[in-house]
């Protein structure tokens, strides 16, 4: 594996200093880089592995409302921690970042560890985050390496795209190199920011990089082959019931032993291609991981709720002003949304009957398959 090329080899110094040049003048206005909280950063850094931070703003903003400090979130149950990570997916992070903050306060006193060796053996923190929070809210000079990090060094040393642990600790010894030691929080930052904003997976943005002179490739570089998307359908109902002024819909609570998103809410499955067409009020793609869930959802009457394919879980008619308060599963967040089920996140807004507004409804969402 090559070592640092002609560009950076004596250079580290003029590479630390272009790139916190150009992170201070074009870095994104986020609002995890306007504190030094630790615990607002640790949030931010859970919410953002693996998901964008232009979907991750509105839940930051949220949970901290919510959850203002460790301490809050410590006291808090599982279900209530849930139920602010609905829709955002990955929920074992959810999971870890509660576990961690009971821990911090049992075993730290309230106070978070200062340095990534301590962080990192917290509950469900990796070697990423522990350096993430480390570097960022103390001013450890560790190197905090994401997707985004691992590209902007294959691309810039040069490289073979090698899947694998191995090449991940190669290029962290690398990131460790060149962190800069007086501003380690804003480099790991910039390296982040220049992965996720210029140096993109496909069509990086060359003539906008401050590394690009000392690029060894200047582009596109050939990457390891993705993994292939499985596709598998599925078919779910919506049930609903009004005891006026009460309006509730029927959930399912996934059981503890599934392997994905145990102990969410959930619609119930029915069987697919139901004979009544009428019945039909949107398809979804939804995807999780690697599959991709073609999903069809029908409107079901009350007098078929002994027919739905009962899973493992158990079964709750649920206020349609305390949806979003449950911890639901983003698809089934997806879809309620959609069907104008789910008021606004302030309480208010449509909340309505699937029954009187179905027309309305297919005029809205017939035939469309929408992505995430």
């Amino acid at each position: 594996m090559a070592r640092y090329n002609p560009g950076m080899g004596s250079g580290v110094a003029e590479f630390r200093r272009g790139l916190l040049k150009w992170f201070d003048e074009c870095a994104r206005d986020l609002p995890w880089r306007r504190t030094r909280d630790p615990y607002a950063i640790w949030v931010s850094e859970a919410m953002l592995q693996q998901t964008r931070a232009a979907v991750v703003i509105g839940y930051y903003e949220r949970f901290l409302e919510k959850f203002p400090d460790l301490a809050t979130l410590a006291q808090a149950s599982e279900t209530e921690v849930l139920a602010a990570w609905s829709g955002l997916g990955y929920y074992r992070r959810a999971r870890a970042l509660h576990e961690s903050a009971r821990a911090v306060m049992a075993e730290y006193g309230g106070k978070i560890p200062h340095t990534a060796s301590e962080l990192n053996r917290l509950p469900g923190v990796g070697v990423y985050t522990a350096a993430a929070v480390a570097s960022i809210a103390f001013g450890e000079p560790v190197a905090a390496v994401d997707g985004n990090v691992e590209r902007v060094l294959t691309r810039y040393l040069g490289h073979e795209p090698v899947p694998g642990a191995a090449r991940s600790g190669q290029l962290r010894q690398e990131a460790l190199r060149i962190v800069d030691p007086k501003r380690p929080g804003d480099f790991n930052q910039a390296m982040m920011e220049l992965g996720a904003t210029v140096c993109l997976p496909k069509g990086p943005v060359c003539l906008n990089c401050p590394l690009h002179e000392g690029c060894k490739t200047r582009g596109e570089h050939p990457i390891a082959p993705a993994r292939k998307m499985l596709s598998r359908k599925a078919a779910l109902a919506v049930m609903q019931r009004r005891e006026w002024p009460k309006s509730e819909v029927l959930l399912e609570r996934r059981p503890e032993s599934s392997s994905q998103m145990p102990g969410m809410w959930e619609l119930p499955q029915v069987k697919e291609g139901r004979q009544n067409a009428d019945a039909l009020l949107l398809t979804v793609r939804h995807s999780i991981t690697n599959t991709n869930y073609y999903v069809t959802v029908y409107g079901v009457d009350v007098s078929e709720r002994n027919r739905l394919i009962r899973a493992d879980g158990e079964r709750k008619w649920v206020l349609l002003q305390e949806l979003h308060d449950f911890p639901l599963t983003g698809l089934t967040r997806k879809i309620l949304k959609r069907l104008k089920v789910m008021p606004g996140y302030n309480g208010t807004g449509p909340a309505v009957l699937i029954g009187e507004t179905v027309r309305d409804a297919e005029k809205e969402f017939d035939s469309a398959v929408f992505g995430d």
